[in-house]
Order: structure tokens, then C-alpha cells, then sequence
């Protein structure tokens, strides 16, 4: 029982921790900047375009979610035609072609943003 209670604030004090480091990380950069006198501009520059995070998140999802659907096709190609353990196809093709999914995802995310 002691564990669990112990294990929930390490979690959220690993994600606290991440987040800290990252901000004060951030501050402590841009404030060597300013003090040699260099220009904080570049930390907002506008010419560089960037595909927006919910056509990458729509992207990505509709490809994963692609991928379930068809490895639950082939499972049920395999389960009933070439008798395979259900067990086995079912959780195998599943995991398999959701990774093909988000596999291709990543390379059409790349793709998109060289075009942006």
C-alpha cells in the first residue's frame, strides 16, 4: 500500500521538475543574450513558417486511427483463413500497423513542413 501513495508525487514531481528546468533554462538564455547585448528578436521571428499543430494532431490521429482499422482487418484475414491464434494476430497486427501508421505520419509531418 506504501507504494503507491510514494509513487504518484515522484510522478508529479518528475513532470514539475521537467517543466522548471525548461523555463529557467529558457529565462537564463535569453538573459545572456540581453546582458551581451544581443537582439531578443530572434526568439519571435516571424519568417519562419511553421505547419499549425492541429493539422499535424489531425493528421497523425486519422493515419493511427487508419492503422487500427486495418489491423483489425488483417487479423480477422489471418484468424479465419490461415487459422492463426487470435491471441496472437488480434494484439500483433493491431500494434503493428498502428506503428506503420504513425510511422508514415512522421514522414508526412516532415513533408508538410518542408512545404509551409
Amino acid at each position: 500500500m506504501g507504494s503507491e501513495v510514494i509513487i504518484l508525487p515522484i510522478i508529479f514531481g518528475v513532470i514539475f521538475g521537467m517543466f522548471y528546468l525548461y523555463i529557467s533554462a529558457r529565462n537564463r538564455e535569453r538573459l545572456a543574450l540581453i546582458d551581451k547585448g544581443g537582439d531578443a528578436s530572434i526568439f519571435y521571428s516571424a519568417s519562419k513558417r511553421v505547419t499549425p499543430i492541429w493539422k499535424v494532431l489531425v493528421l497523425n490521429l486519422a493515419l493511427l486511427l487508419m492503422g487500427i482499422g486495418l489491423g483489425i482487418f488483417i487479423a480477422n484475414i489471418l484468424t479465419y483463413n490461415f487459422n492463426v491464434d487470435e491471441d496472437v494476430a488480434f494484439p500483433g497486427t493491431i500494434f503493428l500497423m498502428a506503428g506503420i501508421g504513425l510511422f508514415v505520419g512522421f514522414f508526412l509531418t516532415k513533408k508538410l513542413n518542408k512545404d509551409a
